[in-house]
Order: C-alpha cells, then structure tokens, then sequence
C-alpha cells in the first residue's frame, strides 16, 4: 500500500505535555496500562467513576474480563459518555475476538457513522474511527485510508496519545507496509522509549523482514511490561518456529496467566502440544479457545501455520480447511490452504482457494501476487519422465530436462538406498527464469534468498538462467532439493530444518566432487572469534541470522554436524536420526539414542571436532592480536602476494601465494593462492602445476567457471581427454547456456566413442536455438548413428528435409545410412 500525502507522521510536541496532564486520572490509567500496571490501572479507573468506564473497560480487557469489560463498555454507551465512541468500537473488537463478524461490523459501521456526525471530534472519536475503519478494513483500500486519517487527525488532536501512532504502525503491517510500520513505531519510541506495545510492533517488523532481531525486541518489550500477552504469546510464536517446544510452552503459558482470554495464546498452546504430541494438553487449548471463539477459526489457522513452519506440509489442508469451514470469510485461513496446495501441486485447488480470497480482499498483495504468477505458468512446458515431472519456461523446458532428469533419477536411486525410503513420484520440480517469481512462488511476495525449496515431492527452484552466471549451481542445488524430499519423508515430516539442511548440503559433497559448501575464510575467522551458535541454537542461524553470513555458515555447519556423526557412528546414523524423530523423540533424546550424548556433549564435542578439522587455517586465519583486531597472517600474506603482482614482483607473488597456500590449503575461492598460482604457472607453461593448483579450485568450488574454463583447456592441451571432459561437464551445470561448450564436449565425447553423451550434447545445442538448426540436428543424426541408433537417425534426417529439401548435407548423410544399412556396405561410422 503506497502512502498517500495525508500519511505522514504528525510531528510530536514534548514530554512537558505530558508531565503538564500528569495530574489528570485519565492520563494516569493510560500511563499504569503503559506500563502494564493492569490491576493499578482498574483501580484507579474504577475510582473515577463515570468518565473513565471506557479506561476501566481497556483495563479489564487487558486483564481477561472480557463480560466485565463489555458491561462497562455498555454502561459508557448508555451514560452518553463523551468517549461512547471507543466503547462502541470496543464492543465490536470483542465480537471480532469471538468470530462474530456480523456484530463487529454492525458496531464498526455505527461508530464511522457516529464520527462522521461529529461538528468538532476529539482525539478519542478520531482513535475510536481509526480502530472502526480497521474492522471493516478486509478487502477496502477505502477504510485502510479512512483508518490512517483519522489516527493522524487523533495524533494531531493530542500528540501525548500514542496508542494513535501505535495503531498506525499495526495498520501498515497488516498491509505488508513494513518500512512505514517501522517509522510508525520508533516515532513513539523516540517518544517512550520503552513502549511495550510499540517495541512489540517493531519485534513484528523485524520478524516479517526474517532479521535475527525479532527476539532481543520482544524481550525489550517484556522488560517494559512483562504482563503484555500479546508480546508474551509473540515471543512463544518465535520459540514454536525455532522448535524451542519447551520454551514456547512456558511464553504462552505466562501469556494465559496474564489474559486467560487470549485467543492467540490458547492457539499457540495448542499448537505446541500438536507439534510434540501432547494430545491432553492440546484438547485443553482447543476447548479453552472455542470457549472463547466458539467458531475458532484462528486456532486451527494457527494449528495449519505451525506446521507449514514445521514443514509439516501435508497435515495443513485438512487443519486449513477445519478453519475456513468454521469461518467461509476467514481470508488467512484460506491464504494458507491455497498456498499449501500449491505446495503438494494441487494447482487446481490451490487456484480455487486464492480465488476465494481474492474476491473478499482483492487487495491482499500475496494472493494477486501468486495469482499473476499461476497465470503466467500457464504458459510453461511440463516434461513428464517417469519419476519426475519438468515444469519450465517454454523456452528452457527442453534444455533443462535433458541434464536434471539424468541427474534427478542418480539421486533417486542413491538417496533410496541410503535412507530406505522412496518419496511418492512423480516428483514435480518447477524452475524459474526469475528469482522473484520463485521467491512468489515460495512466499507469496519477493524478497526470498534461497535458490531452491522443497515442499516433499514438489520441489521449485531458480533456473540457471535466473542468476548471474558463476552465482550458483543448479546441479547441486536440485540434489539438494531432492534430498529434503527423502529426508522429510523419511522422518514424517519431523526431521528440524538445521539438520535437513544440514544432510542436503552434505549430500550434494557425496555427489560430486566440488559440490555443497566448502571452507572459507570468513568461516574459518567466525569459528576462531566464537560467533558460530552452538547445535543446540542452530535453528535460529537459518530463521533469525544476526548478520549477513550468518545463514549460509549455519548451513554447512550443519553439514559438518553430519561428517562428524557419520565418522563417530558410521553411515547409517543419519537414517536413524530420520526414524528417532519420526517416531516422535526430540532433538535430546535423539542426540542420546544415535550419538550417546547429551545435547550438552554435542556442543561441546562439535567444537572440538571443527577446531581440530580446521587447525591450520585457524592458526592463520585469526589474529591472535585481539586488542587491535586484525586480520590473521593468511590474509595478510594473500593481499602482499596481490600487491607484489600488481607491482610486476611475480617472483616474490609466487612465495607469497606459496606460503598463503600451506596456511589454508583447502581454500578454493578465486580469491585464494589456488587460484592465482594456476594463472601464473600456466603463463611460465608448467602445465602440470597449473593442473595440480587449478584442481584445487574445482574441486572444492562448485561455482568456478574461469577455474574449469582452464582446467579443461589444460587437460585438452596435455591429452587428457576424459579429464578435460570432466571439467566441461561442470561448466554446464554453473550454466547450460554457451553453445561453444556442448560443441566443444561433443567433439570430444564422439573422439572418446562416448556417443551417447556426444548426442545429448548435440539435443542441447538444438534445445538452445542455434541460428542454423538445420545444421544441428544433421549433427544429432551423426552423433545417433555413431551410437547405432540408424532409424532415429534417419527420422531426424527426413524431418531435416521435409523443411529444407535441397540440404545437401543431410542429402548426403541420408544416403550414407541407407547405404550402411545394404549388404556389404561399409560398417563404418559417418
């Protein structure tokens, strides 16, 4: 929603106001509910009689009294109080609380009305408008904007009312409006720094944008009011998704000690039991919340969003559907059925249900976002073959499949093995041409990091075309993929995410030399300077980073999680963490049943075992100066060596980068000594050197274009075909897109007699549209009938001249074949 003119933020007068007011009990009961001093503030409401029913009203809602809050809510309304417009609103926010949406909009509508009437309002008619304009806001753009008005007319009435300000700011987020939510919010703060609800708002910013912060806020909010249930029930959200179990239990819990009445704190409650299979708790959350919302369409959205968190991707269409049965207008609710359908691929159903939501709330960014995008796969190929199913840009569909379908069915078979387990086929992989239409894809909006998700057996990730070249490889990426397919699978969808992370990344190691994450030097300098959080915190390195790197160290050190468990206990200890957590034990008990350890231990041990793996770059890599914090003598000597080469000084570049090589000898970025000791060993033609440098480039990194660029022209040169082969082969999974690769490979696959490599290598210079086709696909019949296929051959020479009769050249291919296949004719290859 873009802000119009009349949204600026009405500039605040100073804290003398305030102080001036002090005296009045009005402003007192609102600084005692700031300060979430709930039963002071019902007392002192209590005791100013008539004028402040609506204050004691806010109090007893704050404090679960909701009939009580409401009977005085009733009694300001008939007293014709000068603030019946809060109550009114009031009253509708309590019938929204119970699911009955007819009544909240019935009042909302009375109080727009009422407040229009208004000759003069004042700063409480405007705030009471603003929250009636909230209510009826669901797929109104008009209301959104009559609700922002009239909390700035409130905020310009009586700049000392932040509750205006703070509602501005749950108005932007509810309208996906982050950065005008965050300005909103630190306005009060600039104010009262320590605003409970306010730093609330801000935690929720944070959290929509993925930052790390999110939790340190909430906490900042709980030390100003450590009795707001709506922080606490936040903080018990944060902890659910971090499957902290225990800790989310105790937050909602003290939520429900502070506001027995809070429908957010049952769900969550109830949400937590169903993660961890406590059936009598979680039936004590659901009654207790449909006492309270006897439709309660919000526990079961929660129950659904809980376990799209926990990936638990199939149980969320039935809890979905529970919720939007007991509420038909329920639009989250139907926003996370469609979505999760798309998920498991029901593109049919999926679509219905976003339609659904589109017609309540036409204006819900997410929804015409995934709709636009559902429109524009319409247009895309599906290849079908066998187990998997391509879903691509026409333009791309073929070219892609003939490399991932390959690859996608070694992985089937291998991760099978490994895991005893086979996910259900036909797995459906869709690739994008654009990141944001993947991160839509995922999220409903863009801004995604990732390159690839996995629902189960839907898996959907950039193409290779979607990315600068040399920014990712899509071969690895698609494993990666593939595996969390048979590592949810396998564990009921129960496996946490660091350590299916974790195996997906150390798959793609297993699969290919050069794949998954690999050492680097900011690793290496993180480990040595203590920031990496321990296993038992690690989830929260993916959800909540607390720096830029923060997510991709998390992921290969998960990775690492698994080299040490497999060296401790052997291969099959990772399936069997997969059957622990299926059959319901938690990440301590699993540590103790497949390890021996206590989650304790682990840490503790998984320390250990990375400082002694990577001993020697940590000698180097960290400064042992801490005071002056330098960087370590690895990088020192890296930019001497690249100073000495800018200067012309090879000689003594090459001891530099010699010397920077013993210090951290598996470093393959192209940044690193490898790297810059193969440019200049093949520039002196010590072609064997270079080889032996260059290979420690690309076997280590998996995104090296330049580095096997020159491996295979190395090899080539020194009559390694096959080596040279190889290096090719790893180009094109960086990027399928140079014809002048799959030329250069086919020639030399056909010189190896390898012809059915040498004939997909020629199916993909067709697939890329070369500017004389006809010419490829005689090629393709050549390389075709090299490997014996004569009547394919034949086919694609006769297709050839139905389009170009007089082509001399499969005129003349055409005849040799017929002749090889008369009696006595040559057996000789074309």
């Amino acid at each position: 929603m873009k802000r119009l003119a009349l949204w600026g933020v009405v500039a605040l007068s100073s804290m003398s106001t305030l102080a001036m007011r002090w005296q009045d009990p009005r402003t007192e009961v609102r600084h005692l509910i700031d300060a979430g001093k709930y039963a002071d503030a019902e007392r002192v409401a209590r005791a100013g009689g008539d004028p402040l029913r609506v204050l004691l009203g806010d109090a007893l809602v704050l404090r679960g009294k909701l009939v009580e809050a409401e009977t005085e809510y009733a009694r300001a309304i008939a007293g014709r109080a000068a603030d019946r417009l809060g109550a009114d609103v009031a009253i509708g926010e309590l019938a929204e609380r119970r699911g009955d949406h007819a009544s909240a909009r019935q009042h909302a509508l009375a109080v727009v009305a009422g407040y229009r009437a208004l000759s003069k309002p004042s700063g409480a008619d405007h705030l009471a408008a603003g929250r009636a304009h909230m209510l009826l806001m669901n797929g109104s753009t008009a209301d959104a904007n009559g609700a922002l008005a009239a909390f700035d007319a409130a905020t310009a009435v009586d700049s000392t009312n932040l509750d205006a300000q703070r509602r501005t700011g749950d108005l932007f987020l509810a309208r996906h409006g982050n950065e005008d939510a965050r300005s909103s919010y630190n306005a009060v703060l600039r104010r009262a720094p320590d605003d409970a609800r306010a730093l609330l708002g801000l935690a929720r910013v944070e959290d929509y944008e993925g930052k790390g912060s999110a939790l340190a806020t909430v906490r900042r909010s709980l030390a100003a009011d450590p009795n707001l249930a709506d922080a606490l029930s936040f903080a018990a959200r944060l902890h659910l998704e971090s499957e902290r179990y225990d800790s989310a239990r105790v937050y909602a819990a003290r939520a429900l000690a502070s506001d027995s009445s809070s429908v957010d704190a049952w769900s969550l409650l109830g949400a937590t039991a169903w993660m961890t299979g406590d059936s009598a708790v979680f039936k004590r959350a659901r009654a207790a919340a449909t006492v309270l919302q006897p439709k309660p369409a919000q526990f079961y959205t929660e129950l659904a969003e809980a376990s799209i968190r926990q990936r638990r991707y199939a149980n969320v269409n039935e809890l979905a559907k529970q919720a939007v049965a007991l509420d038909s207008t329920a639009t989250h609710a139907l926003v996370v059925l469609g979505t999760n359908q798309l998920r498991l691929g029901q593109m049919t159903e999926g679509k219905a249900s976003l339609d659904r939501v589109f017609a309540l709330d036409p204006y819900d960014a997410r929804t015409k976002n995934m709709l636009d995008l559902l429109d524009q796969m319409r247009t895309y190929r599906t290849i079908d073959r066998g187990r998997f199913r391509i879903v691509a840009p026409p333009e791309e569909a073929e070219l892609l499949s003939l490399y991932i379908v390959p690859l996608l069915e070694r992985a089937f078979d291998t991760l099978a093995v490994r895991y005893s387990f086979k996910p259900t086929t036909p797995v459906r992989l869709e690739f994008f041409r654009r990141s944001a239409d993947f991160s839509v894809r995922t999220l409903g909006a863009v801004g995604l990091g990732a390159l690839g998700v996995s629902f189960g057996n839907l898996l959907a990730m950039d193409a290779p075309s979607a990315r600068e070249r040399g920014s990712f490889n899509w071969g690895s990426t698609a494993w990666h993929e593939l595996t969390h397919a048979f590592t949810l699978g396998a564990s009921d969808f129960r496996v946490p995410r660091w350590l299916s992370e974790g195996m997906s990344v150390y798959e793609e190691r297993r699969a290919q030399p050069g794949w998954g994450a690999s050492e680097t030097v900011s690793f290496v300098a993180a480990l040595g300077s203590n920031v990496l959080r321990p296993m038992s915190g690690l989830s929260d390195g993916f959800l909540r980073p607390r720096f830029p790197e923060e997510t991709q160290f998390s992921y290969y050190q998960a990775s690492l999680f698994c080299d040490m468990a497999v060296q401790l206990k052997g291969e099959k200890v990772l399936s069997a963490m997969l059957v622990a957590y299926r059959d319901g034990f938690d990440t301590p008990q699993v540590f103790q049943r497949t390890l021996g350890l206590t989650s304790a231990q682990v840490d503790a041990q998984f320390d250990q075992w990375m400082r002694a793996k990577f001993a020697i770059p940590l000698r180097t890599v960290v400064s042992s100066d801490t005071t002056k914090k330098r960087v370590g003598e690895f990088q020192t000597t890296m930019q001497r060596a690249m100073s000495q080469l800018e200067g012309g000084k090879k000689d003594s570049a090459r001891v530099s980068l010699e010397r920077a090589l013993a210090m951290f000898p598996e470093y393959a970025g192209t940044d690193g000594a490898a790297w810059f000791l193969a440019l200049m060993q093949r520039d002196r033609a010590d072609t064997a050197a270079a080889i032996r440098s260059v290979s420690i480039v690309t076997t280590r990194n998996e995104v090296a274009w330049d580095a096997n660029l020159l491996e295979a022209n190395l090899r080539e040169k020194t009559g390694d075909v096959a080596g040279a082969m190889l290096a090719l082969q790893r180009l094109l999974w960086i990027s399928p897109y140079d014809p002048q690769i799959h030329v250069r490979l086919a020639q030399l696959a056909t010189s190896r007699k390898d012809f059915a490599l040498a004939v997909q290598e020629r199916r993909a210079i067709i697939a890329l549209h070369p500017s004389d086709e006809l010419d490829a696909r005689v090629e393709l019949a050549k390389a075709l009938a090299a490997g014996g296929d004569m009547a394919t051959a034949r086919r694609e020479l006769l297709q050839v001249l139905e389009q170009a009769p007089s082509f001399e050249k499969a005129q003349a291919l055409l005849l040799e074949l017929r002749a090889r296949a008369t009696p006595g004719a040559s057996p000789d290859a074309p």
